[in-house]
């Protein structure tokens, strides 16, 4: 018997952004109109940078335990960092970065070939949509589910160029193999063995979440991405033209990340809060949208599999520390992240031991 495709979530559908501006508009829409949100930082302000981390510090050399030191103060006290030395192929990362502009300069009836179908996530459109009153996000995706590959809609991926899935598919393996070597690396400087935290990962779920953020006429009422965290377990995101917009929640205020040329920025998500029984947060970050230039970035989430069962890891559970988080389901977590708008760390909070 052949078993049902497995959908996560869906979403309304919405008006493509990009369409919408390819004619030059003098104000965005209602629905596009966030009155309440913090303007984005002020440019010529003077604001901390995110940690950054070389990879190859951490993997050998003499200075490892201060690099391993800089991931543990970085992931505790920011959770995120721009890794540097990551060991990706530049010509991979170009592959990836030409492949996804030239995705979206597709014209709008090509683009329609991979929409999303009505109760699903994956495709070209929009997530987190529930209601025709419900304000939008400034911008338009393009999702799939890359590993494991029983779980890929075959559709989609038939239908990408032949370039694109063959970039796709590398693309989509090295992040596998980068995020495993990260978590690893985490479980190392918690004091974890790296086979706690790696076989809680092994054979995970990976999505890739394409994202373009036109110009906008009034950037500082719009917003290209809610503030938010992530759901999963460690995000690798990719600044594809690096135009600067992603902000990160820092005592209080907006960080913008200024982007690295050839870093990939890494940040934890609420999975691996739980895993380390909240030593690391998971952060609330946002995309800020400009009036002049287009931003494109390459969000790739892993997670563990989705019939893991995930609770605080053992070893970091104590009389002095005892367990913040019920264990849960990573099927019904992601399920509930795709259920309700994008909104702060709504989902972690449902599942918090009160003390």
């Amino acid at each position: 018997m052949e078993l049902p495709e497995l959908s996560l979530g869906g979403s309304l559908p919405v008006p493509s952004v990009q369409e919408m501006v390819k004619e030059p508009i003098p104000t965005v829409p209602h629905r596009y109109l966030h009155f309440d949100q913090e303007p984005p930082a002020a440019k010529g302000i003077s604001v901390p940078a995110i940690p950054i981390i070389d990879m190859q510090k951490l993997l050998r050399g003499e200075s490892v335990a201060d690099e391993l030191q800089r991931l543990h103060s970085a992931s505790k006290e920011w959770g995120f960092f721009q890794l540097i030395n990551h060991g990706i192929s530049s010509s991979l990362i170009q592959e990836m970065k030409f492949e996804v502009q030239r995705f979206f300069r597709l014209p709008l009836e090509e683009k329609e070939r991979f929409f999303q179908l009505p109760g699903d996530i994956q495709g070209y459109g929009q997530a987190f949509v529930f209601s025709e009153e419900q304000k939008l996000d400034w911008g338009d995706m393009f999702s799939l589910i890359t590993l494991p590959t029983n779980l890929r809609k075959s559709h989609l991926f038939e239908r990408l160029s032949p370039s694109f899935r063959e970039t796709m598919e590398a693309y989509g393996l090295e992040m596998q193999m980068l995020a495993l070597t990260v978590l690893g690396l985490i479980a190392k400087a918690l004091g974890m063995e790296p086979e706690e935290m790696t076989s809680l990962f092994e054979d995970g779920l990976q999505s890739i979440r394409m994202s373009y953020y036109p110009p906008c006429p009034q950037p500082v009422q719009a917003i290209g991405l809610s503030p938010h965290s992530d759901a999963g377990g460690i995000t690798i995101l990719l600044q594809v033209n690096e135009v600067q917009g992603l902000e990160v929640r820092k005592d209080g205020k907006w960080v913008p990340i200024e982007p690295l040329q050839d870093a990939l920025i890494v940040n934890i998500a609420d999975l691996l809060e739980i895993v380390t029984n909240g030593t690391y947060e998971s952060v609330l970050h946002r995309a800020t949208v400009n009036s002049d230039q287009e931003r494109l970035s390459v969000a790739t989430f892993y997670s563990p599999k989705l019939k893991a069962v995930i609770g605080p890891a053992a070893s970091l559970i104590s009389a002095e520390k005892p367990a913040l988080f019920k264990k849960v389901v990573v099927e019904d977590y992601i399920k509930g992240l795709y259920s309700g708008e994008l909104k702060g760390k709504r989902l972690i909070n449902t599942v918090k031991i009160s003390s």
